[in-house]
């Protein structure tokens, strides 16, 4: 068990830096999760922690050791891949037994760590067959008791899930977060599915082109995101976004001059801004109201989801969403009234995208 430190991380392949100036420190014991699109250097960060990959510039600390230098066999981390990795020549138990072969174990130490590793995943009944005989989540499981058998410092997730079927990506999700409680491990997941992000992390590094945006619990993330960013990225369906301006001591839609009540600190932070900014609503937080209560808006398009219905509508010239109840049965065509509650409300500088204060 040990925490990770990162220094001035920069990492590049010959043109632009993939990764620009990253420090962040992982506390032991923790499950850090790093989130963001494809291309945002997430796998590329894991694979420095793991010695897979140099960084150009910048210290990596595990414990108390720099290991710049240290190569990934040395460093006493297990990684977990997308694709598995087993080799298919082996039962389920000789994949699992191979790296305390090669370090040397006892065959009874081996045998221990093995089937306590198999039992903690429930995949005793299948040690004597190859991987071929499994199914996608049997064979991540494997993976994972592969990894748990080294008693390693750290646990590295490279996207393990993203082969899965939808069922089985919850079962082996809510498994792995049961497992990082069990065993007290420091664990770092690289994903780009934020509910993932959301559901299994202490704290989640969330990351756009090599920069991280927001490290925070997903609790903070999620009810204060740092940017524009980091907003339309975590919860789905997506954060709404409105152009509003001040007129007067009004709040006003920047489209088509309807008024928001939001009160005095949404306007104050309104004037600090130059009198624009963009408005941040999840959908969740847009509430059905009695007409003239609210923004009138027409329904666009209606998609029931059993526990929720959203609602797609057109505010002042840009598309939004609302989460609102079935029992409510929304229609095509019908105008509704829509309203906020202030305290929901983000609201985003129009140039940088960052959160005004």
């Amino acid at each position: 068990m040990a925490s990770i430190r990162l220094r001035n991380i920069v990492k590049t392949f010959g043109g632009p830096n993939v990764i620009s100036n990253l420090s962040l420190d992982i506390d032991d014991r923790e499950f850090v999760v790093f989130v963001g699109p494809s291309g945002c250097g997430k796998s590329t960060l894991l694979r420095i922690i793991a010695g897979l990959e140099p960084v150009t510039e910048g210290d990596v600390f595990i414990g108390e050791q720099r290991v710049n230098t240290l190569p990934a066999a040395r460093r006493n981390i297990a990684m977990v891949f997308q694709d598995y990795a087993l080799y298919p020549h082996m039962t389920v138990y000789g994949n699992m037994a191979f790296a305390l072969e090669l370090r040397g174990l006892s065959k009874a130490e081996i045998d221990t760590r093995v089937r306590r590793a198999a039992t903690m995943l429930d995949i005793e009944p299948y040690l004597d067959r190859r991987p071929k005989a499994l199914s996608g989540g049997q064979r991540q499981r494997v993976a994972m008791g592969r990894a748990i058998v080294r008693d390693p410092q750290a646990f590295l997730f490279d996207e393990p899930l993203s082969n899965l079927d939808a069922r089985l990506r919850g079962q082996v999700r809510a498994e792995i977060k049961a497992l990082s409680q069990q065993l007290k491990t420091t664990m770092i997941f690289v994903t780009h599915d934020q509910v993932e992000a959301m559901t299994m992390a202490d704290r989640i590094v969330v990351l756009h082109a090599g920069v991280i945006q927001q490290y925070d619990t997903p609790e903070q993330v999620y009810e204060k995101p740092a940017n524009q960013f980091v907003a339309g990225f975590i919860g789905s369906p997506t954060m709404n976004f409105l152009p509003v301006r001040l007129q007067g001591d009004s709040v006003v839609l920047a489209g088509d001059g309807r008024a928001l009540s939001l009160g005095d600190e949404h306007r104050g932070r309104l004037r600090s801004a130059g009198g624009e900014a963009t408005l941040g609503v999840r959908p969740e937080h847009l509430v059905l109201c009695n007409p003239g209560d609210g923004i009138a808006a027409s329904i666009k398009l209606v998609e029931p989801l059993g526990s929720d219905t959203m609602v797609h509508f057109d505010l002042a010239g840009t598309a939004a969403i609302a989460r609102v109840d079935p029992a409510t049965k929304p229609k095509v065509g019908e105008t509704i009234a829509l309203r906020m509650a202030p305290s929901r409300v983000h609201m985003f500088d129009v140039k940088s995208g960052q959160v005004l204060a």
